[in-house]
């Protein structure tokens, strides 16, 4: 079966220990990237469908090796998600905006 895809460190071991030949390559840093963009698609679209928890870990996840890979700080993520939560709010009061209109 063919896969082409971005999997975890212990993919290929488990599969080894399955009785199969995992056939893999290290992506540089080019692929890696446009892997891990559609890792967090992949993560985000099956946590949509099934709502699992473990969907959603599978998320966080990859936006850990997007902040390793991009250097990102992951306090200072969560700092900047603060800031944003101060100056706009969060999502915990449900407010839907159906539509804005002019003063005049």
């Amino acid at each position: 079966m063919r896969y082409n895809k971005l999997v975890r460190d212990l993919i290929p071991e488990i599969i080894k220990q399955d009785n199969k030949i995992p056939i893999t390559h290290i992506a540089n840093n080019q692929e890696y990237w446009k892997k891990l963009k559609t890792k967090l698609q992949e993560e985000v679209d099956e946590y949509l469908d099934s709502e699992d928890k473990k969907e959603l870990a599978d998320i966080l996840e990859v936006i850990n090796a997007i902040c390793d890979f991009k250097k990102i700080n992951k306090a200072k993520l969560e700092s900047i998600r603060q800031q944003k939560t101060q100056k706009r709010g969060g999502f915990k009061k449900k407010i839907i905006l159906e539509q804005t209109k002019s003063n005049t």
